[in-house]
């Protein structure tokens, strides 16, 4: 029988009260949902970094709503994420094929700087921790030196006495035929005094070494930094009633028990941009948005993403810095340096620079009065009337506009011979062709236009720029959610079970084995519909979606093209492919054969649909616009000043038309309409914005 809550609510389908928790950089989010009454609750408090545990507790305690009558708690944590940028990770070590220790440093040629011979890289395993072994399998599968099995017990014993608390076993060839990765494994597991042994193939099944090897390093290493923060939070839980499963976010816009996530602790890595976008699509969906390109602006930097037909773009080859690729599915997030605290400068030839410095949280730009002295984009849009500075959030030590602007003419203006006024402009127009760039990177470099897409803005700071991006870029609609500074918790509550496969195949496709194909990718459906069975949370529906990387032999980097069944011929492979490359490319190239690379699998759980039309509370809405307005301010329109409308957007009718200029203030974001804008408001509270229309 289902587990039951005390009102009598399945729990496992995700009924009752929901909440889902993101942890970000500075603040951690929540949003509460109460299926039941219709009931949304939001909070906002800051991160405990030391142990985000505790900031988790605090959100849930500001609902007002007790732990023990939550239903089911979902949550974005950046413990991994940060580990690994941070380098706070676990001692481990490696056991590898005899000559090929250093794959994970020799990596694929690069260098850290595109020019000259600057920059280091350490890697996630030292060298002296990184042991050969006698074994070799060739790249079909067949075993030319048996495993030293002695070798294997002599190493591990090595590792153990050099203090390593995880253990990474990466063979060369194990993806084609994995016997000795296993052996070795139960070798090690004789010894070894905890569960945290990774094997290269059971994580990625691929033939890049180099890649295979760094995301099983990156999984061993912090497999026991995430056990002990979800121990860690889970006894926070459990002292103030909550005695459920809990669920975790994982980097591929799915999630997953929080009893089994150590085991594949690598793929949470990236997982709070991924619930951001996941929050996006179903917000899309339900508002007849189908193509999005999501654009979330914090503090450091702006995450962007592209998402076709209501289904975010997932990548393999995910690299979160220099030589730390990631080759688990991932939403493909674009990373690009310009963020509310991002540092405006004038370079040593007169040129006004926006970033990638940033001020962070501390101490964070001139405006919040913690000490920065200088400017960054949130002071421009400061002086530039966009934002109040009686309404921002954290500030400590009161500053003037005045202060403000004076910084910008001392910083900025006296180099380039421009007032603060001026200077504050130029700052935002840079910071806005900055984050425009990131926007092509993720459309136009991938054969995409930007105008057939509609610009989804979120973020704290995101809707502050994002009509002036989508004029930019060419964009004529952007869509604001509801509640843009709580979008990536609104993720965790939304987001659905997923586990992903792939398998190596790496054949011309005239040498194709069609009914390996076959059985490859029927595998993987059935091994994800075992794993869904085993989570507390029972879906609705199963979906399975089945992918192929491809390339034309001779290629190095690879395509991924979507295949519709599993029962597919070389023929339709050969078909599909050169579909995709012209799509990318605008290149036909029917002389060259292609390579079917590898075989890739999503299995998903579909959860129960959550009702977004409560976001803002439907009885705090005015009668009309009137009653929804504040106040009128003069704000800074490229080059000239207009008195502007300044409205409360939580009590915005529902059926209220807005011409820009405008500016819409909530709790949590501020939302700017452009002179030439047209506003309105959909069913959920969405604001859609028909940039120019007027």
């Amino acid at each position: 029988m289902a587990e039951k809550n005390r009102a009598g609510h399945d729990v496992s389908t995700g009924g009752g009260v929901v909440a889902g928790i993101d942890v970000g950089g500075t603040f951690t989010d929540l949003i509460l949902i109460d299926d039941r009454n219709g009931g949304v609750r939001i909070a906002k408090v800051p991160t405990t970094p030391d142990n985000q545990a505790f900031g988790v507790v605090e959100a849930l305690g500001a609902t007002g709503v007790g732990v023990a009558g939550i239903d089911l708690i979902v949550h974005g944590t950046t413990t991994t994420t940060n580990a690994v940028l941070e380098r706070r990770l676990a001692k481990t070590g490696m056991i590898t094929t005899r000559g090929f220790r250093d794959v994970i440093e020799l990596g694929r040629r690069t260098r850290p700087q595109p020019y000259g011979m600057t920059g280091s890289f350490v890697p996630v395993i030292a060298r002296n921790l990184r042991l050969e072994v006698s074994e070799r399998v060739e790249a079909g599968g067949r075993v030319r030196t048996p495993l030293d099995e002695d070798e294997v017990r002599a190493a591990v014993r090595q590792l153990l006495e050099a203090g390593c608390e995880s253990l990474v076993i990466h063979f060369l060839h194990a993806y084609a035929n994995p016997a000795h990765e296993r052996r070795a494994a139960e070798i090690a597991r004789e010894s070894w005094p905890n569960s945290y042994i990774t094997t290269g193939h059971s994580l990625l099944s691929e033939a890049r070494e180099f890649e295979r090897g760094v995301t099983a390093s990156v999984n061993a290493s912090v497999q026991p930094i995430l056990e002990r923060y979800v121990e860690k939070l889970r006894n926070e839980l459990e002292g103030r009633g909550y005695a459920r499963d809990f669920l975790i976010m994982n980097g591929n816009g799915g999630m997953i028990s929080a009893r089994f996530v150590a085991r594949e602790a690598a793929k949470t890595v990236m997982s709070g941009p991924a619930s951001g976008v996941i929050a996006a699509a179903s917000t899309g969906r339900r508002a007849g948005y189908r193509n999005l390109v999501t654009y979330d602006m914090g503090g450091t930097s702006s995450d962007v993403a592209l998402i076709l037909d209501a289904e975010p773009a997932v990548s393999n080859e995910t690299e979160i810095e220099y030589a730390m690729p990631i080759h688990v599915p991932m939403v493909a997030v674009h990373t690009v340096g310009a963020g509310g605290g991002s540092i405006a400068r004038v370079d040593a030839s007169g040129l006004i620079q926006v970033g990638p410095e940033s001020a962070g949280a501390t101490p964070g730009p001139v405006c919040y009065g913690r000490g920065g002295s200088e400017p960054t984009i949130t002071d421009a849009n400061l002086v530039l009337g966009r934002l109040d500075p009686k309404r921002l959030l954290a500030v400590d030590t009161p500053v003037t506009v005045e202060q403000v602007r004076e910084v910008f003419e001392q910083r900025i203006g006296r180099v380039a011979g421009l007032d603060s006024i001026a200077a504050a402009g130029a700052v935002l127009k840079l910071g806005n062709l900055k984050m425009a760039g990131a926007i092509r990177m993720v459309s136009v470099s991938r054969g995409h236009d930007p105008r057939d897409f509609a610009l989804f803005a979120f973020g704290g700071a995101g809707p502050l720029h994002a009509s002036a991006l989508a004029r930019e870029l060419g964009l004529p609609t952007v869509l604001v959610p509801a509640r843009p500074g709580i979008t990536n918790a609104l993720g965790c509550v939304v987001a659905d079970l997923r586990h992903d496969f792939v398998n190596t195949i790496n054949q011309p496709l005239p040498q194709l084995d069609e009914a390996n194909v076959r059985a490859v990718l029927e595998r993987h459906r059935a091994q994800g519909e075992a794993l869904i069975a085993k989570e507390a949370v029972r879906p609705e529906k199963i979906r399975t979606v089945h992918s192929a990387d491809m390339q034309f032999v001779g290629q190095t980097h690879i395509l991924t093209v979507p295949l519709p069944s599993s029962d597919v011929s070389r023929e339709q492979l050969q078909t599909l492919f050169e579909k995709a490359y012209f799509a990318r490319f605008r290149v036909e190239l029917p002389e060259i054969r292609a390579n079917l690379v590898n075989l890739n699998t999503s299995v998903i759980g579909v959860r129960q649909a959550v009702d977004l039309g409560q976001l803002i509370d439907p009885a705090g809405r005015a009668k009309d616009l009137d009653g929804a307005l504040r106040e009128v301010r003069p704000v800074w329109y490229e080059g000239a000043w207009f008195d502007t409308p300044v409205y409360l957007r939580e009590k915005l009718p529902l059926d209220a038309i807005l011409h820009g200029p405008a500016i819409l203030e909530q709790l949590d974001a501020t939302t700017v309409l452009e002179p030439g804008d047209v506003a309105r408001s959909d069913a959920d509270g969405n604001l859609l914005i028909e940039v120019g229309k007027a």
